[in-house]
């Protein structure tokens, strides 16, 4: 849901593509033993939460051992004009190709403000521009032939698509009297198009149900989950809502929208009885709440912990924090990452959020406005190709301080894994740390360093990373 319009401050990025040539045993202020002391390992499970993995050559996604990316195929106030569908699907096979995996779009149904609605304002679930109401016959986004055709184009590339489904509240209802409220309310949508859940005062709160539930939004009729008639619409009949969506519109998962506003047993019972991925926008940065409602939802959840130390780390100078909790360390199979999105745009030093998430365990995502327009699509495609090809395994921090990190994904199945060094600093800067791999060769695959060190026998290796940048460091093979 759109809280407000933000204003972002886009910083100017500088690629770095020099490299600094050093002796790789030149003496160091840290020494190994000094480093060993400060390894943490975060986490004790094996491997990543997602099958899915790297692009190819081809066009079309092909699994990898590190796991998808998801993109977040929309950002507030797209243009209008119903063309956004078109754009969207044009840009699937390069999406595919760079390894990206799902795409999450918008609210597809018609909603009150018709072609200027972006769907946060659902009024009738099953107009996905179909019919001639509230104003019009497409969405903002297009027609339902352009929605399917997207689609379908991202199933032939082997991709998944994501609803963002708003089922906390309703709004494009008519007047009626209301007996709980004792005054006319705008909970009538009996007349909505499709003739597909037609709606009553009943149905929303106040109501014969209580007076409320866990929260409602903007003044928005806030529908009534505990009434057995809405959960039946929702979830359980064959033309539900979820079945519809999935078996009919062939959508492959959920990001449900302000899971704050209900219960974490909506959605459960939503994927137990519909399936597919799901995720939920539980706006709050206290990772124990984000544990509890992912655990009690059956559903994976949007780390705000991380994006919000992320912003601390990254913005103001304090990488320390990365020691702090977040979801993706409780439960990274729960976990989605972020660095922005259509709501939320606050970290300005992006390139290392992406180098962070895109390295670490989780589901990142990629916001499409970073990705087409704000920051280096190359540098982000190179960061992608490392997480789907070298992400793999548990993780250790080895090093922090106030401008450096240094994190060890420790490999799986054979796979590598990978040691990433972000640095804050104004200057380069080098540290010995421990890999788990004895007298092999290393390169730093982001190309910013063109050291090409072996690992010592006990499997320390010294490594650099330039100003103000990151480098990824596996062997090289």
């Amino acid at each position: 849901m759109k809280k407000t319009h933000l204003l972002v401050s886009i910083l100017a990025l500088t690629l770095f593509n020099s490299c600094r040539n050093s002796d790789e045993n030149d003496n160091e202020s840290l020494t190994k033993q000094e480093v060993h002391s400060k390894i943490v390992n975060v986490t004790n499970h094996d491997g990543r939460p997602f099958s899915t993995g790297s692009g190819s050559a081809t066009g079309k996604f092909v699994s990898g051992p590190g796991g998808g990316v998801l993109m977040q195929g929309f950002y507030w106030d797209v243009p209008e004009g119903g063309n956004w569908w078109n754009t969207v699907k044009d840009k699937l096979t390069a999406w595919s190709d760079s390894g990206i995996s799902a795409v999450w779009l918008p609210p597809a149904s018609k909603a009150q403000n018709g072609a200027y609605s972006m769907g946060y304002d659902p009024t009738d679930y099953y107009d996905f521009g179909n019919f001639n109401q509230n104003g019009s016959v497409e969405t903002r986004f297009g027609s339902r032939a352009e929605l399917e055709a997207l689609i379908t184009k991202a199933h032939a590339e082997n991709m998944q698509v994501y609803a963002d489904i708003v089922i906390n509240h309703n709004s494009g209802g008519q007047s009626q009297a209301n007996p709980y409220t004792g005054t006319n309310t705008w909970t009538d949508f009996s007349g909505v198009a499709s003739g597909k859940f037609p709606r009553s005062y009943n149905d929303f709160y106040k109501n014969s149900y209580g007076n409320n539930d866990e929260g409602s939004f903007g003044g928005f009729p806030d529908l009534c989950h505990a009434n057995p008639y809405v959960q039946d619409w929702l979830w359980g009949r064959d033309d539900s809502v979820g079945k519809y969506y999935k078996n009919v519109m062939k959508f492959d998962g959920w990001r449900f929208d302000y899971v704050k506003g209900f219960g974490p047993w909506v959605v459960n019972n939503w994927n137990s009885n519909v399936g597919g991925f799901s995720v939920g926008e539980l706006w709050d940065s206290n990772v124990n709440t984000l544990e509890w409602w992912a655990n009690n939802a059956n559903s994976s959840v949007f780390d705000f912990a991380a994006y919000y130390k992320m912003d601390e780390a990254f913005d103001n100078g304090n990488l320390n924090v990365l020691n702090d909790d977040m979801m993706w360390k409780r439960n990274p199979y729960k976990a989605v990452t972020f660095v922005a999105n259509h709501d939320t745009d606050i970290i300005n030093n992006k390139m290392p959020a992406y180098a962070y998430i895109l390295t670490h365990e989780g589901y990142p995502t990629i916001f499409y406005r970073d990705y087409e327009e704000w920051l280096n699509k190359e540098r982000l495609n190179n960061l992608i190709w490392i997480h789907n090809n070298k992400a793999t395994g548990t993780t250790s921090i080895l090093y922090t301080d106030n401008d450096e990190y240094i994190a060890r994904r420790n490999g799986y199945n054979g796979n590598p894994g990978l040691v990433v060094y972000i640095n804050n600093s104004s200057s380069w800067q080098e540290r010995w740390i421990e890999t788990n791999w004895s007298s092999q060769q290393i390169k730093d695959f982001t190309g910013n360093s063109n050291w090409y060190p072996t690992t010592q026998g006990d499997k320390w290796v010294k490594i650099q990373a330039p100003p103000n940048s990151y480098s990824v460091w596996s062997l090289n093979q």
